[in-house]
């Protein structure tokens, strides 16, 4: 069923590829960076590495919540270290800016990543005063998307009704516990990496390449069946 934006009350959106096309890979800053804390963590080489690093992902949803699970890894110390990168692949988008002024409502960042680094990627963006707040990794307890944990904490803690909300997000996977509890979906599909693990239209209200003209058409009244 598709959704009816004029209801919605929450826009609540994914930092990372979702804000910023994934083709900025910052991620593949962050790759390089976590690599390197594995290296020293575990002793190893880059290839052994990589390995932990993309199975712990892949599992557990971020690398930070099998290295803390399987290594007692200080989520802090792992943060700060791998979210040290230049912000220098992004750039403001004047048009995105415009429209998420224009929605209507609250306006809410979900993620993984903590909201030190968020902040930084905000400002750099041109969002810096665009959204209340931050619902980090360290306010879901260091359980990331897609577990139900994190969008139950989102919801108690800031009175947050799902049935008039809308979740934006680039992993599909994450997309689904969003749905089951009651919100709206928008799949930013730009090219992530295993971003389209477990995508199903189920719980996909809409699917878009790009964050900034999908806003434009909700804006307008334009994202019809």
């Amino acid at each position: 069923m598709r959704a009816d934006f004029a209801h919605i009350d929450n826009w609540i959106f994914d930092l990372d590829n979702t804000l910023y096309p994934a083709k900025a890979d910052l991620f593949g800053l962050i790759d390089i960076k976590m690599g390197e804390f594995i290296q020293t963590l575990l002793g190893c080489d880059p290839v052994e590495a990589r390995r932990v690093q993309k199975g712990y992902f892949l599992e557990h949803g971020t690398t930070l919540a099998g290295l803390m699970r399987d290594h007692g890894t200080d989520p802090h110390s792992f943060l700060d270290y791998v979210h040290d990168i230049s912000l220098d692949r992004i750039v403001e988008d004047h048009e995105l800016i415009d429209h998420i002024a224009a929605l209507p409502g609250r306006r809410l960042i979900f993620t993984n990543g903590d909201a030190a680094y968020a902040g930084r990627v905000l400002a750099k963006l041109g969002l810096a005063d665009a959204f209340e707040l931050i619902h980090d990794i360290h306010a879901c307890a260091y359980v990331p998307k897609p577990d139900p944990s994190g969008y139950a904490a989102l919801c108690e803690r800031h009175d947050v009704d799902p049935a008039r909300s809308v979740f934006f997000e680039d992993m599909a996977r994450n997309l689904k516990p969003a749905k089951v509890i009651g919100m709206a979906t928008v799949w930013v599909n730009n090219g992530s990496e295993a971003g389209d693990v477990g995508a199903h239209a189920d719980f996909i209200d809409y699917e878009t390449e790009h964050l900034t003209p999908f806003l434009g058409d909700v804006l307008q009244g334009n994202t019809g069946d």
